[in-house]
C-alpha cells in the first residue's frame, strides 16, 4: 500500500479501468483516494502498531477490569477541564473519584477492587461520567464506549449499566461459511411478535429463526439494534454505539440469538450507522466533552439539516479510532458476520444528497462535491474488516450510484460486497400506482431490473423497510388494500382483486429474485404479504403498538387464509434459488421482452424463466428461446393452487427443444403459458450443481 498521494500505484486499477474505460478521465482521482488510504495504514502502522491493535480501542476506552480486579476507567474528551466519575457506588459523589488527566485529551480513573478481592464496582451498577468544562458547566454524560444502557419507564433519558455479567454468554457454534447466494431476511426484533409490545432477542431466537430458515434465507439483516433513544426512529438516532438495545433484553440475549443462528447456518448482518449520529447530550455522543465538536465537525458541517443529526469528522484520529473499533466490536463480542451501512449516500458528498438528482454522469462522483474524508474511511473500514474477516460481507446503501462502490480497494474502489438495487423498489411503486396492468411497460421494467454496474453485485428486492414504514404501503396492501381484511379466505373464491393480487406479488418477487441482482432481500412478514404498513408507537398515534408488530398468526391460527399459500410460494422461491444458484450466476439472457403479449423469456444459470403478466391472454404454445437444447420440466410454477394459483399447468409436462436460432439463442420449444403465471424450467440433462 503506498504512503504517499503523489504517483499512487493501484495494483488492479487497470482491470477497472478496462472494464469501464469511461473511468479513465478519472484515474488522478483513484490514485489520490488510494495515496490518502496508504496514508492512513501507514501512520496507522507507525503510531499504533497496525490495524489490529488500533481497532481494539473498546479493550482499552470506556470500562475495563484488570485481572486483579481493579477498574480503570478510560475516555477521551479534549475540551473538558475534569472529568469525575459517579454512580450508585459513590453514593453520586459528584467530586470524590476525579479522572488523571492523560496526554491527548484522554482522561484515566482506577478504582482498586474490594478488601475482600471483588470488583469495586458490581456488575449492573449505574454511572455516569461529570463533565466539568472551560465554561463552568457541570455536563452529566454516558460513555461513549457503554457497553450497555437502560430507560426506567417515562424515564426521558438513558442510564449507563456496569455491564459484567459473572457468567458471559460463550457461543458454541463456528460462523457459517459465507453464501454464495445471498437471501437476506430484513428484520427488526422489536416488531417480530403478533402482540402489541417491543419483543424479545429470545422471542426472536425461539419463534422467528426457525421460520426464516424454513423459509430458506440463508442470512439475516438486523435493523435497530444499536442503541437508540427513540424506537420511533427505526434505529436511525444512535445514542450509544457499542450498546445493544436495551429494550429488546440484555446484551447475553443477543449473543444466544447469533449463535443460534448460526448454529442453522444462517449468517447474520448489523444495520451499521456510521453516517450520524443522535443530537442527544445527556445519553448521546453531542456535546460529551462540552464543545461542539469532539466526535463530529463543528457547526454548520458537523449538523444534517434533513435528518435533525450530527455528522462526525472522519478525519480525526480519535473519531477513526472509535468508529474501526465499534466495527470490530460487533464483529469480535457479538460475532456478526458483516453490515449493511446505513446513508453512504449522506457520507460519500458534502451536499449528503440533499435535493440533488443524480443523472449517472460520472462528474457527480469525483471532484469538489465529494468528502474524501468519509470515502476514504468507508475504504479504511472496508479493507480492514476484510482483512482480519475474510469472510465478512458489507452492504452499501447508496442511491447515488458511485462507480466502484463494489469494487476492492487494491482496484481502487470502496471495497464493498454488494449495493442495495434501490431503484427496483421504486419502480415496482411506480408502476402499482401509476398504470393500469395492460399499460405495464415491459422494456422499462427489465431495464430498471439489469441496469447495474457490471462487476458490481447488487442485493435486489421488491420491497424493505423502507416500502412499510407508514408514508408508503406494502407491495401487497398496493395490490389488495382494505380486501384483505375480509376476503382472504381460501374456503371461498377469489374475488378479482384478490385474484390479481396474489397473483402479482408472486410474480413481482420472482421476477426480482431471479433478474435483479446477486442477491435477494425481503422484509420480516412481506414473504406472506403482511396485511398492514409498519408505524412505531409515537405521539401522532396514540403510542399505539398496532402496526409496530408482525402478523405470524395469519399464518398459524388461520391456516385457510391466502398469507399461508403466499408464505409456500416465497419458500418454494427460495429453495429452489438454493438448488440451482442463479443469483451466484452472472447476470441473465433475456431472450424476449414482448410488450403487447407482455411475456419475459430470460435463462440464468441455465435455468429458463417465463412470465406473463398479461392479464387475461394465456398463450397455448408460446415459443420460447433457450440456449441448451434438451428435455425441460417445470420447477415452479405461480399458478400451483398450494400457491394460490388456478392449477391451470401439467407438472408432468416436458418440453422438448428442436434447433432454430431465435432471440438470440439457439433452440426452441413450445410452452403452455397461462396469463399472470410465471414458471421456471430445468434442463434435466444439465449438472447444476454449483
Amino acid at each position: 500500500m503506498a504512503d504517499t498521494e503523489d504517483n499512487v500505484s493501484i495494483p488492479g486499477l487497470n482491470s477497472l479501468l478496462q472494464m469501464d474505460p469511461y473511468l479513465k478521465s478519472y484515474q488522478k482521482d483513484f490514485e489520490r483516494r488510494y495515496g490518502l488510504l496508504g496514508k492512513q495504514l501507514a501512520a496507522l502502522e507507525e503510531r499504533e502498531g497496525g490495524i489490529d491493535q488500533f481497532t481494539r480501542a473498546y479493550e482499552t476506552f470506556g470500562v475495563q477490569r484488570r485481572h486483579d480486579n481493579s477498574l480503570v476507567f478510560f475516555e477521551w474528551a479534549p475540551a473538558a477541564e475534569a472529568l469525575f466519575l459517579a454512580g450508585d457506588f459513590n453514593g453520586w459523589d459528584k467530586f470524590s473519584h476525579r479522572y488523571t488527566k492523560q496526554p491527548f485529551g484522554k482522561w484515566e480513573l482506577v478504582i482498586p477492587a474490594k478488601a475482600d478481592g471483588s470488583p469495586g464496582l458490581e456488575h449492573g451498577s449505574k454511572l455516569k461520567v461529570v463533565v466539568h468544562t472551560e465554561n463552568g458547566e457541570r455536563l452529566y454524560r454516558i460513555s461513549p464506549w457503554a457497553k450497555y444502557v437502560t430507560q426506567q419507564e417515562n424515564a426521558r433519558v438513558y442510564d449507563w449499566v456496569h455491564w459484567d455479567p459473572p457468567e458471559p454468554y460463550t457461543p458454541v457454534h463456528k460462523r457459517p461459511d459465507k453464501p454464495r447466494s445471498l437471501r437476506i431476511y430484513e428484520c427488526h426484533v422489536g416488531i417480530a411478535s403478533p402482540e402489541g409490545k417491543v419483543a424479545s432477542y429470545s422471542n426472536f431466537t425461539a419463534n422467528v429463526l426457525p421460520r426464516i430458515k424454513d423459509l430458506g434465507y440463508n442470512c439475516i439483516q438486523m435493523m435497530a439494534v444499536m442503541e437508540h433513544a427513540y424506537y420511533a426512529s427505526f434505529g436511525y438516532q444512535i445514542t450509544s454505539f457499542f450498546a445493544a438495545s436495551s429494550r429488546y433484553g440484555t446484551p447475553e440475549d443477543l449473543k444466544r440469538l447469533i449463535d443460534a443462528a448460526h448454529a442453522l447456518g444462517i449468517v447474520v448482518l448489523l444495520d451499521m450507522v456510521h453516517s450520524h449520529a443522535s443530537k442527544n447530550t445527556e445519553d448521546g455522543l453531542n456535546r460529551f466533552d462540552g464543545s461542539d465538536s469532539c466526535f463530529f465537525h463543528a457547526p454548520p458541517r458537523g449538523q444534517h439539516s434533513l435528518w435533525d443529526s450530527r455528522l462526525f469528522n472522519y478525519s480525526s484520529w480519535e473519531v477513526l479510532r472509535f468508529l474501526l473499533s465499534n466495527l470490530r466490536w460487533w464483529m469480535e463480542e457479538y460475532r456478526f458476520d458483516g453490515f449493511r451501512f446505513d446513508g453512504i449516500t449522506s457520507m460519500l458528498y458534502h451536499h449528503h444528497g440533499i435535493a440533488v438528482g443524480f443523472s449517472g454522469d460520472y462528474s457527480e462522483y469525483f471532484g469538489l462535491q465529494v468528502d474524501e474524508d468519509s470515502l476514504v474511511y468507508l475504504m479504511l473500514a472496508n479493507h480492514i474488516l476484510h482483512t482480519l474477516y475474510p469472510t465478512c460481507i458489507t452492504i452499501a446503501e447508496d442511491v447515488s450510484g458511485m462507480p466502484a462502490l463494489c469494487r476492492g480497494v487494491e482496484e481502487g474502489g470502496l471495497g464493498f460486497d454488494y449495493r442495495l438495487a434501490m431503484a427496483v423498489p421504486d419502480k415496482w411503486i411506480q408502476i402499482l400506482k401509476e398504470f393500469k396492468d395492460e399499460d405495464w411497460d415491459i422494456g422499462n421494467i427489465i431495464h430498471t431490473l439489469i441496469n447495474r454496474r457490471y462487476g458490481e453485485k447488487c442485493i435486489a428486492y421488491s420491497e424493505s423497510h423502507d416500502q412499510a414504514l407508514v408514508g408508503d404501503k406494502t407491495l401487497a396492501f398496493w395490490l389488495m388494500d382494505k380486501e384483505m381484511y375480509t376476503n382472504m379466505s381460501s374456503l371461498v373464491p377469489m374475488t378479482a382483486v384478490i385474484d390479481r393480487g396474489i397473483q402479482l406479488h408472486k410474480m413481482i418477487r420472482l421476477l426480482t429474485h431471479a433478474l435483479g441482482g446477486e442477491g435477494y432481500l425481503n422484509f420480516i412478514g412481506n414473504e406472506f404479504g403482511h396485511p398492514e404498513w409498519l408505524d412505531f408507537p409515537r405521539e401522532g398515534n396514540n403510542q399505539s403498538y398496532h402496526y409496530a408488530r408482525r402478523q405470524f398468526d395469519l399464518l398459524e391460527a388461520a391456516k385457510h387464509l391466502r398469507y399461508v399459500q403466499l408464505y409456500a410460494f416465497d419458500r418454494h422461491m427460495n429453495l429452489t434459488e438454493d438448488a440451482y444458484g442463479w443469483l451466484a450466476a452472472p447476470p441473465a439472457y433475456v431472450s424476449t421482452k414482448h410488450e403487447e403479449d407482455k411475456v419475459i423469456v430470460f435463462e440464468r444459470a441455465k435455468v429458463v424463466f417465463i412470465f406473463n403478466f398479461h392479464p387475461t391472454r394465456s398463450y397455448q404454445d408460446y415459443t420460447v428461446a433457450v440456449e441448451v437444447s434438451g428435455k425441460y420440466t417445470i420447477k415452479l410454477d405461480s399458478d400451483d393452487v398450494q400457491f394460490g394459483g388456478h392449477g391451470r399447468l401439467d407438472h408432468h409436462t416436458e418440453f422438448f427443444t428442436k434447433p432454430q436460432d431465435f432471440n438470440g439463442r439457439s433452440n426452441v420449444m413450445q410452452v403452455y403459458i397461462p396469463c399472470r403465471a410465471a414458471l421456471v424450467l430445468v434442463n434435466d440433462e444439465i449438472d447444476y450443481s454449483y
